[in-house]
């Protein structure tokens, strides 16, 4: 397996944040049979909230190609996958979940809760039917899909072996790490309890993701401001990850153990990074310092500084990468960011994938961009490039078309739906 595609003049593209799931319907085979009346109630049930959802969404549902729908089939429609992936130029991804799992509740943050009984076997069969509905979505397209299969902090006996079983079963995009926000009853991602999570991800080399999104606290969906609320804040919740890992000592007990921020920006890696510095300076030499009598204790142990860190077992998933982030990939570190495209979002870069590169590359070394497009996540999760050159060579966009600048002036008004075209995003990459 190669680090970098040979003799290619065409780019290849994996993004490393992409979305599917099962209609419900679909996942019925999956289930064992002694749930199978409480799917069909859930399934009722699902159904009637995604007509609500309709109408209250109204014509914001209309998609990229006009269609009334955000997502729609693009979730479980392999043959149209690949054929509107391969159009935008890209040939491989990694699969984070989008539509909602057999009997996880509604909104989704209630899924970060503890759960016991019955309940909790419920809800462990609706995510081992997802996962096992990825495992065969995936083995369509052999090679060209890293699923991510889901896990339940409440459960961690039954998924360290779920871990074991997506290895085993070509899920190679590792874990997705659900959040355990303040409020929820979990306890939190630095208590002991998820020692075992930690130890089988190390063995088995899967790496752990989180998803902006994830671990956020009830923002109080029934008060008009609380979608604003839920925006300003959704990426800060995710990043609050990073530094209870590394302050529980996680990173240091398992060296070796990857772990991907995805979706949740790029430019706030510098500051953040200088942030924690300078609390583990403090907390672990400054003892006549409050944040020594506070911190003392959990950085004693700690033989890195929570950058060094970082640059040895932490990666950003970066939908999306816009002229502005582009500018910071060697402060951030050029080995540490993977491209993605967010497909099939409404606020995806698809179908205007080629323009975002053109705006956000062009000037850029092509060596770095074919690093920052493929070569880092290749490396991550272990995609074959070799494999996949033969796809990039048919449909990757050309060195030369990324290489020309684009016109902001001339961008399609569906295209501002994507984040990497925002006005304030759009500075000269260096």
């Amino acid at each position: 397996m190669s680090s970098e595609p040979e003799n290619l003049d065409r780019y290849l593209l994996i993004t490393a944040d992409s979305h599917a799931g099962a209609d419900p319907e679909l996942y019925e085979p999956y289930i064992e049979k002694k749930w199978r009346d409480d799917f069909r109630e859930w399934v009722t049930a699902s159904e009637a909230m995604a007509q609500m959802m309709r109408q209250v969404m109204g014509d914001r549902s209309i998609g990229v190609d006009g269609d009334p729908e955000i997502d729609g089939n693009r979730n479980w429609d392999s043959a149209r996958r690949l054929a509107e992936t391969e159009a935008d130029g890209v040939v491989a991804e990694v699969i984070f979940p989008n539509t909602i799992p057999p009997f996880a509740p509604m909104p989704m943050s209630a899924f970060e809760e503890p759960v016991v009984g019955s309940e909790l076997e419920r809800r462990w069969a609706g995510l081992q039917a997802h996962n096992r509905w990825l495992a065969d979505f995936c083995a369509e397209a052999p090679g060209r899909r890293a699923g991510v299969a889901q896990i339940l902090l409440p459960n961690v006996e039954a998924s360290v072996a779920e871990i074991r079983w997506a290895r085993e079963n070509g899920l190679f995009g590792g874990v997705f790490l659900p959040g355990a926000p303040p409020g929820s009853g979990l306890p939190p991602l630095y208590a002991p309890e998820y020692e075992p999570i930690w130890a089988v991800c190390e063995e088995l080399e899967m790496p752990i993701n989180h998803h902006s999104g994830g671990g956020t606290p009830d923002f109080g969906m029934h008060l008009p401001q609380s979608l604003a609320m839920y925006m300003l804040e959704v990426t800060w919740w995710a990043h609050r990850t990073l530094w209870h890992l590394m302050f529980s000592g996680v990173f240091e007990r398992y060296p070796k153990l990857q772990f991907a921020l995805t979706e949740t920006g790029t430019a706030w890696v510098p500051g953040v990074l200088n942030e924690l510095d300078e609390f583990y300076s403090r907390m672990k030499y400054e003892d006549q310092c409050s944040e020594h009598m506070f911190g003392g204790p959990a950085v004693a142990k700690l033989s890195l500084k929570p950058s060094e860190y970082f640059a040895r077992q932490c990666h950003i998933g970066a939908s999306f990468l816009s002229p502005k982030d582009c500018a910071l990939r060697h402060e951030i570190g050029i080995d540490r960011i993977m491209w993605g495209s967010d497909y099939p979002h409404i606020e995806g870069s698809y179908p205007y994938t080629r323009e975002l590169l053109r705006l956000t590359f062009a000037g850029v070394d092509p060596a770095e961009i074919q690093q920052l497009v493929a070569g880092n996540v290749a490396a991550l999760y272990g995609f074959d490039l070799d494999l996949l050159a033969p796809l990039a060579a048919r449909f990757g966009p050309t060195r030369a078309e990324i290489a020309e600048p684009f016109d902001y002036g001339k961008l399609p008004a569906a295209a501002r739906k994507c984040p990497g075209f925002a006005p304030e995003r759009q500075v000269q990459a260096a």
